[in-house]
């Protein structure tokens, strides 16, 4: 590829570009999305399969996906129109770029609803509101808080106020400069919390065996696609957010080490929070399958019942936030990405533009929670579970098969060679993978749960 560097700027180091993807992939997927969902399907059976959907089918596809990236040097939609003419592929293929994009918005628009109530309870928490509160108590505040339209609507506001300033500015002065910051104070705080949990809660062994123990009973063809569709919306697949990053990686970088180092940077994120959440959960004998009120009430319950409760409540709802932003700022990259190519205007307009529509959009997951309560789209979910049903179960898993074939199949070898040189065992594994067990193992997991 003749293309050295992208127009809307590059990563200024591997490390960048490494803290940066893996802000992207961790964020609430690791800390509200997989505990629940690990305590819904059977604990340590679906991490193992989890597990195995990173190594397996995720790494791959993340491979693949910064492959596309830095051969194409721009937003997702604009590579693969270009990759796609390069390799003298049928003009279909362009759909991944589209898909990817709209995946991506689709999930920061409800994204971003709850990452404000998570900056809500940031303030919340250090209030004192929830010092010795009981089930009763948290059930009926976090219901009161989303019941307030004005209040879930000013918070989802805000949160996207901040990923427009930090996405206007672009990558050397936005992007990086808050993964560079935001990311090992996101680690620190995890450790800080991991020991809080381990030192204070007498049941963090309780935890470990929970997430670590096998129950068959609950697990099943959908608890497979939840584990799957978990892997691809904690590692930021499919959604266009690692194709835009690689388009701003060096060319000096290992691709597969990086992908690697990402994944595993992510796994541990998501273990690691589990440990956290379990035992405290278990500490105050509670539901370890709460939905995602797992975060917003059974949490609350556990610290305001734990001398310090207060001053760690506020650091694991910071943990959070910081999270969010590193993740959406990577959501609404490929849209703004793509404008900015498009229509030839400033990051700053092409920032305020998608994050105003995706703000727009995001009212209808705000409102499922009050004066929209009562209004399903498909099959009797609200419009915030349609959004994340659709976008986590459908389009991703869709959208990484069509990558890997993509990538495995109809990719010119050229470009592989030029961004992949040399034949390594590591580079024999991937193309294996990506040409075969990703694609069959994702669209049989799929189809099976449909049957």
């Amino acid at each position: 590829m003749a293309v050295s560097e992208s127009v809307h700027g590059m990563w200024s180091s591997r490390l960048m570009f490494i803290l940066a993807a893996a802000g992207s992939a961790v964020g609430l997927g690791n800390i509200w999305r997989f505990p629940y969902l690990a305590g819904e399907n059977g604990g340590g059976i679906f991490v193992l399969v989890y597990l195995g959907c990173i190594f397996v089918i995720g790494i791959p596809i993340m491979s693949a996906e910064i492959l596309l990236g830095r051969s194409g040097r721009q937003s997702p939609i604009n590579t693969m129109r270009e990759l796609t003419a390069m390799s003298g592929a049928n003009p279909f293929w362009q759909i991944v770029g589209w898909m990817g994009a709209i995946a991506g918005f689709m999930i920061l628009s409800f994204y971003a609803v709850i990452a404000g109530w998570a900056i809500s309870y940031i303030f919340q928490m250090g209030s004192g509101a929830f010092t010795g509160a009981d089930a009763e108590f948290a059930n009926s505040a976090f219901t009161s808080f989303t019941g307030n339209v004005w209040s879930v609507v000013g918070w989802h506001g805000l949160f996207m106020v901040m990923t427009i300033v930090i996405a206007a500015r672009g990558v050397g002065k936005g992007l990086e400069i808050a993964v560079k910051y935001l990311m090992p104070a996101l680690f620190v705080l995890l450790v800080v919390l991991v020991i809080y949990a381990a030192a204070t809660t007498g049941h963090f062994m309780e935890g470990v065996s929970f997430l670590f123990s096998l129950n068959t009973e609950k697990f099943s063809w959908g608890a497979v696609l939840t584990a799957m569709g978990q892997a691809f919306f904690t590692l930021s697949l499919g959604m266009g957010a690692i194709m835009a990053y690689g388009a701003y990686m060096p060319k000096d970088a290992s691709i597969l080490g990086t992908a690697t180092t990402i994944a595993l940077l992510d796994t541990g994120v998501a273990l690691m929070s589990g440990l956290v959440i379990f035992p405290l959960v278990f500490a105050n004998g509670l539901e370890s399958s709460a939905g995602p009120g797992l975060m917003f009430i059974t949490l609350p319950i556990a610290f305001g019942q734990m001398e310090g409760g207060e001053i760690f409540g506020v650091i694991f709802f910071l943990l959070v936030t910081f999270a969010a932003i590193t993740s959406s700022i990577s959501l609404v990259e490929p849209a703004v990405a793509w404008i900015v190519e498009k229509a030839k205007i400033s990051r700053a307009m092409g920032a305020v533009t998608v994050g105003g529509f995706a703000w727009l959009v995001g009212l209808g997951s705000a409102f499922s929670t009050n004066i929209w309560a009562d209004v399903t789209i498909v099959g009797g979910m609200t419009f915030f579970y349609t959004m994340d049903y659709v976008s986590n179960n459908i389009m991703l898993p869709v959208g990484g098969v069509l990558i890997a074939l993509f990538a495995g199949w109809i990719l010119d070898k050229k470009i592989i060679e030029d961004q992949m040189p040399g034949r390594t065992t590591m580079f024999s594994l991937w193309r294996f993978l990506i040409r075969f067990v990703a694609p069959a193992a994702v669209s049989l997991v799929f189809v099976m749960t449909f049957i």
